[in-house]
């Protein structure tokens, strides 16, 4: 799952230095909460978690992989 990830989101240089399961999570949580965007212009974690699925969705992954990576996304934007 994590080189999916990767594959996601090739332009990032965090991403590139994820190699665990419990970093990935970390990532997808900091991305949901959208900490990387300055306070006034962050978007609720419902609306990242959507965009998130439409690129999941829209990407060139295997079924497979978009279903592990979707599932991921849902279950960190539960906690």
């Amino acid at each position: 799952m994590i080189e999916a990830f990767k594959k996601l989101w090739p332009n990032r240089t965090a991403v590139d230095k994820i190699s665990s399961m419990e970093e990935l999570e970390k990532y997808v949580r900091i991305e949901l909460n959208d900490e990387l965007t300055h306070p006034r212009v962050r978007k609720t974690k419902a609306e990242k978690l959507q965009l998130a699925m439409e690129r999941i969705e829209q990407s060139d992954l295997a079924d497979d992989e978009k279903t592990d990576l979707a599932e991921l996304y849902k279950k960190i934007a539960a906690h």
